[in-house]
């Protein structure tokens, strides 16, 4: 008898920050005056220091919850068609940030927009064949876009996760089947900055309408599921009324057609079959199908039917959490500026060479990757950085240390500051002294900071975020930084409006 396997976590993220699309639209009026058309709604907008890695790592995190021991996981496919770097492995950056173990399978899956489900199916294919117990599947999607494009309005960031095992499923696997098909909807050259898109009737018709039909009814045969039988109908698609069209089609009922997040989201390229997959598995009850469809040079096409376990699922982010602590942003420029698509004054405190030296990075990767620090074994004091030497006052212990992981435990702000004096995309740049609630402390930017509600005593999550960027080299650099909590800054922000 085959064992069952499938999803057994879900994690999602979409950075809070989300740009009305009327602003868009209404700063290219005089020259594009067609896109008004599109200015319902609002995307996301990934800050200055995120990116597809750190929007996964956070995806991932979520669906990994708080535990330290991530020791279970013995493969990650890390997907993206923006991933920070070409030649550098971007999967054991985001097991890195997550502390996994260093014997892991590891893999990045790239250059096209099914390459999140592409991942999704090798994780499958390996718990599969027995040669990995829980993989991890991250994406994460990060597109620059020319100004006043389509795409500028339609395209938006995020992440998702899950991973994939054969016990305790959320989701049983049900079966899948791939068309590999070299139809060029869109492309980006090698050392390209833009997609270069082409005429959307043609790949309304001759794309979508042609090749996802033909993925649909080779799964159905394949699974032996009825069309009636499906419950959730997952296609990522920026022609509103499409998704309906090929479902009928296929004798689904369009009314199970999901909401692409078109209005509060956007498209996330190659993450967003797995952003939309984790919306419906945090709506779906027990016994449901859902039939995931990702299209890009052909279509993936996958079926799971959810367990009773899925109500497990409950307390996590994912995204419909994400799309509650979103923050109305008005100003187009910070899509300019923060995806470095405009030339700005950044001042002279800027004119620094950021290179980074690999060697330092390497001896001390689990502290600045995975912010490791250390637990004197002898006096219990809790340090970053690690040291031979413990910090306690009263015992200065020698070679005591075990590693100790900060990045999801409790934390407060202790001290804090803003200036505008030194550098920052997006001033004034705040800083300050985080305290743990289990011991020790660390001097760490902030991010995501709603200006005139920071305060001490204030909670705050850790992100992985972007730390700067060697432009000369073309290296960036990671690091943590304090996120003071959604419901801590808008407490902050009524008490200032009363």
């Amino acid at each position: 008898m085959t064992q069952d396997i499938g999803i057994t976590s879900l994690g999602g993220y979409i950075p809070r920050l989300r740009l009305q699309r009327k602003s868009v639209a209404a700063a290219h009026q005089w020259l594009a005056p067609n896109l008004m058309g599109k200015a319902k709604g609002e995307r996301s907008l990934a800050n200055w220091d995120e990116d597809a890695l750190t929007m996964a790592v956070e995806a991932s995190r979520d669906a990994l919850g708080r535990d330290d021991d991530r020791s279970h996981i013995d493969a990650i496919y890390f997907a993206s068609t923006t991933m920070p770097f070409s030649d550098r492995l971007n999967a054991g950056m985001v097991a890195a940030a997550l502390t996994l173990e260093s014997g892991i399978q590891s893999a990045d899956i790239a250059s096209t927009q099914r390459a999140g489900t592409t991942a999704l199916i090798q994780a499958l294919n390996a718990v599969g064949a027995g040669t990995a117990k829980n993989a991890l599947v991250a994406a994460g999607e990060h597109r620059r876009t020319r100004a006043a494009s389509t795409q500028e309005m339609d395209f938006g960031d995020a992440g998702a996760a899950l991973t994939v095992g054969a016990e305790k499923l959320i989701a049983k696997f049900v079966g899948s089947h791939t068309e590999t098909v070299d139809f060029v909807d869109h492309f980006r050259g090698e050392g390209e900055e833009f997609d270069y898109n082409w005429e959307e009737r043609w790949i309304r018709d001759e794309g979508f309408s042609k090749i996802v039909p033909k993925a649909i009814a080779a799964v159905l045969e394949k699974t032996g599921v009825s069309a009636d039988g499906i419950d959730h109908f997952v296609m990522p698609c920026t022609f509103p009324r499409l998704p309906a069209t090929l479902a009928k089609k296929s004798g689904i009922d369009p009314d199970k057609v999901r909401d692409n997040l078109a209005l509060n989201c956007g498209e996330a390229g190659a993450a967003h079959g797995l952003v939309m997959l984790v919306h419906a598995l945090q709506d779906a009850k027990p016994g449901e199908k859902i039939l995931v469809l990702q299209f890009g040079q052909g279509c993936d096409a996958l079926i799971f039917e959810t367990t009773d376990l899925i109500g497990t699922m409950s307390e996590k982010r994912g995204i419909t959490g994400s799309l509650a602590q979103g923050r109305q942003e008005d100003n187009y420029m910070k899509l300019l500026v923060f995806n470095e698509l405009v030339e700005w004054e950044q001042g002279m405190r800027a004119e620094q060479d950021n290179k980074t030296a690999l060697t330092t990075l390497y001896r001390n990767e689990d502290m600045i990757m995975g912010l490791v620090g250390g637990k004197c074994t002898k006096t219990g004091t809790v340090q970053f950085p690690r040291s031979r030497i413990s910090v306690n006052p009263n015992d200065h212990t020698v070679d005591t240390q075990e590693p100790y992981k900060f990045a999801e435990k409790e934390a407060k702000i202790l001290s804090w500051s803003a200036d505008f004096l030194s550098f920052s995309k997006a001033p004034p740049n705040h800083y300050g002294m985080v305290t743990f609630e289990e011991g020790g402390r660390i001097m760490m930017s902030f991010t995501d900071v709603i200006p005139g509600t920071v305060d001490s005593g204030m909670d705050v999550d850790l992100a992985f975020r972007i730390h700067s960027k060697d432009s000369r080299r073309g290296f960036t650099r990671y690091f943590w930084k304090a996120v003071p909590r959604v419901s801590a800054q808008a407490s902050a922000t009524a008490q200032a409006a009363e």
